[in-house]
């Protein structure tokens, strides 16, 4: 018998990604110690491995479990400890994938299914890592929500719906991986008027699981509480999302005030518009180096921000 850390290392999972399938497709069902320990025997390691290589062969969580605990597919023994070697953090989305998944939580957001969009996410965020997960499938599909939006396809209660059921997956993987405020802090969070907080906050998640001391602030922040939370948690830096065109002018001011608080403070700009912000910059003009824009990706920004913090 094996605990959940054993069981996930053999199987070639990570510790969510077994979580995750145990939760949402009953793929195992392991005993419990009396201390409340998960235990999983060799058969249940073998199912994971199994539905782990079909995921990786391109089938969907769902489909691979359904097909496993059918009897269609038989538990594979694990291959010595090569599954440890290759942990499933990110396979890749296929386009069909990815297209199947954001077009099943647009349909069941546009007729206010919740239980569609919640068995959706599930499926997402049963995929691989929080940064898979998130950033090829959550946040691709709220930018496609937003377009059904846009052309008349959702409406705005529709909408609002959906979006909070994101917000509340990406709250709890936030406090999931909480760290204490201390010297140091990278806060992260949008400017005055601005809403679009999904990337923001999934960001902030990404950074913590990373090791970075995020602290998110939340959307439509003034400036002058900006200089206040810097001032106050001695930030190291500020990670400012700017997703639309309307999100430029709030960031710029945030930038400006955030400097001329604390000229060491290392300010990002972050999100679809964030070339754009940095275009629009005086400081961006003249070659600051305290003022760096992030790029696409979770893992990308995060990894940009943790080397200049690094740098500095």
């Amino acid at each position: 018998m094996y605990k959940i850390k054993q069981a996930a290392m053999l199987a070639g999972v990570s510790v969510p990604v077994l979580r995750a399938w145990e939760r949402r497709y009953a793929i195992v069902a392991p005993l419990r110690t009396t201390a409340g320990y998960r235990l999983y025997d060799d058969a249940a390691v073998s199912r994971v491995w199994t539905m782990r290589r079909m995921v990786v062969e391109g089938w969907s969580p769902s489909t691979a479990a359904e097909a496993i605990l059918a009897g269609d597919v038989a538990g594979e023994p694990v291959p010595d400890a090569r599954a440890a070697a290759e942990p499933l953090a990110d396979v890749p989305a296929t386009r069909r994938d990815r297209d199947r998944a954001i077009e099943a939580f647009v349909s069941a957001a546009a007729t206010f299914d919740q239980a569609g969009v919640e068995a959706t996410l599930d499926d997402m965020f049963a995929r691989g890592s929080f940064e898979q997960a998130a950033g090829d499938y959550v946040l691709p599909a709220m930018v496609a929500l937003g377009q059904a939006w846009a052309d008349g396809d959702v409406d705005v209660a529709a909408e609002h719906g959906a979006s909070h059921a994101v917000l509340r997956r990406l709250a709890g993987a936030y406090q999931a991986s909480s760290r204490a405020v201390s010297d140091g802090t990278v806060l992260v969070g949008l400017g005055p008027g601005s809403r679009h907080e999904v990337g923001a906050l999934a960001f902030s998640v990404a950074a913590r699981r990373a090791g970075i001391p995020a602290f998110y602030l939340g959307p439509d922040l003034p400036e002058d509480e900006w200089v206040h939370a810097a001032t106050s948690t001695h930030a190291r830096a500020a990670v400012i999302g700017v997703v639309t065109v309307s999100d430029l002018e709030p960031a710029r001011r945030v930038v400006a005030a955030l400097h001329a608080a604390n000229p060491e403070l290392l300010v990002a700009l972050g999100g679809r518009a964030a070339a754009e912000a940095m275009e629009v910059s005086a400081a961006a003009d003249a070659g600051a180096e305290w003022l760096i824009r992030l790029p696409d990706g979770l893992e990308a920004a995060v990894d940009t921000l943790a080397r200049e913090l690094g740098r500095r």
